[in-house]
């Protein structure tokens, strides 16, 4: 709210609203996600609107006054007292709601939350960043009274609710259902619309900056803006830079269609690689998928955290990343990208931002990899889902090609623990024997 950005409909008002009734003070809630996906603008119009006043105290830019306010905090009539001052605001018990932003930079106040909620004069809500990384916790007891939300980028949904779009994703829903297909120029239509979702991307500002210049190159200039703001942040945890190196070469990796990441070919062993991929774990900008080894329903219990692969947590700056070396992604790149006619493989783009769909709709995400018979080659299963007691694998093409040797493998060894397979791709929704053939679209409503 505070940098212009338009305020949009987001999923997470609704948790939050179900926290609110469903806590009653009782625990602060703490929304967790990278910079820039909108955690501050949501937690503020949620206390607009659902508070009779609130107070915004921001860490990254607080008044002196302030910061001798929370060396008092233990005096709990004091601070209220001295906050309501500072930001001229009448707080109201049980009515209102102080608003921690930023909270990672001020741990003091991130431990006393457990005094404040026992207080029980107002409720808290913290936002952050960076909030496990070892500097931000190691002096403080993590309090247990806090509810702890994710938020991620715009899903593709919240995306089309922007663009003034209700209709396309409940019909989707209902066509995924059935199990009908749309038809050829319907499928066309819509998955031009979604690859203008993996060009913009769902970052609000990105968003923002579309919606008011319908410009692809101002947009650009906006991801650039913020992936650098990524990179001042991977310095300040390595300053050597090479949590920044690893960032910046995710689309390079991923183009490789190698089997997992190999962050030592980037930047050589180390003995804190280990850190390095926690850290950049817990910035949320990218989402790990871990390679399952055994592939039954309790896929976190077989997880091999040496084998890995990494995507960034948003395609559109994923697409201006794999451009980087152009001052700006040129229109003419974009233009390309989004009637299809781009040249370059684009296979890796699709995968990440299934990835990215996958883990907005709460999934973690997993991979399989085995030899095939002669053990020259390997069979890949791009991602595995757990459904209740069965799994649903899904292999991922950027092309409308439906061949699925993969997944017809991997259904062949599995049978009896299988629900579902999909093959996600770039034309209608079909059936093709035990496997369903999924448009990209509909990637989040599986």
């Amino acid at each position: 709210m505070g940098d212009g950005t338009k305020l949009f409909r987001r999923k997470i008002y609704d948790e939050m609203l179900k926290w609110k009734k469903a806590k009653s003070g009782t625990t602060a809630l703490l929304i967790k996600g990278a910079r820039r996906v909108g955690k501050s603008t949501v937690a503020e119009e949620f206390a607009r609107r659902e508070y009779d006043s609130y107070v915004v105290v921001n860490f990254d830019d607080a008044p002196k006054a302030l910061w001798e306010a929370v060396d008092n905090i233990s005096d709990r009539d004091q601070f209220f007292f001295q906050l309501q001052f500072i930001y001229n605001v009448r707080l109201v018990e049980r009515k209102s709601v102080i608003i921690f932003d930023e909270i990672q930079r001020a741990p003091q106040v991130r431990q006393a939350i457990k005094y404040l909620v026992k207080d029980h004069r107002y409720d808290y809500i913290e936002t952050g960043s960076l909030l496990s990384i070892k500097k931000n916790v190691q002096d403080i007891t993590i309090p247990s009274e806090e509810t702890r939300i994710t938020m991620y980028p715009m899903d593709y949904e919240e995306f089309r609710w922007a663009l003034g779009d209700e209709i396309s994703i409940p019909m989707m829903r209902e066509a995924l259902d059935r199990r009908k297909p749309l038809g050829d120029e319907l499928n066309r239509r819509l998955l031009r619309d979604f690859r203008l979702y993996m060009l913009v991307g769902g970052m609000p500002q990105a968003v923002d900056t579309y919606l008011k210049t319908n410009n692809l190159q101002e947009v650009d200039k906006t991801k650039r803006e913020i992936i650098e703001l990524y990179s001042d942040d991977f310095r300040k945890i390595d300053p050597s830079g090479r949590i920044s190196r690893l960032y910046r070469s995710i689309p390079a990796e991923l183009s490789k269609n190698a089997n997992r990441y190999k962050a030592s070919a980037l930047i050589g062993r180390t003995e804190d690689v280990d850190v390095m991929l926690a850290d950049m774990e817990d910035s949320l900008c990218v989402n790990f998928s871990y390679h399952a080894d055994d592939p039954s329903v309790g896929l976190a219990l077989h997880k091999d955290k040496n084998y890995y692969k990494m995507y960034c947590s948003d395609t559109g700056l994923f697409t201006t990343l794999a451009f980087w070396d152009k001052d700006v992604t040129e229109n003419v790149i974009y233009q390309k990208l989004l009637s299809d006619k781009l040249s370059a493989n684009l296979g890796y783009v699709y995968e990440n931002v299934v990835a990215q769909m996958l883990r907005a709709a709460g999934n973690e995400l997993y991979y399989y990899t085995w030899p095939t018979e002669g053990g020259k080659h390997y069979y890949e299963v791009d991602f595995l889902l757990s459904r209740g007691n069965k799994l649903c694998p899904i292999e991922v093409k950027s092309s409308g090609y439906n061949s699925h040797a993969s997944l017809d493998a991997f259904i062949g060894k599995y049978s009896s623990a299988i629900r579902q397979g999909y093959l996600v791709y770039t034309k209608d929704l079909r059936t093709d024997g035990p496997v369903l053939l999924v448009p990209v679209y509909m990637t989040g409503l599986l």
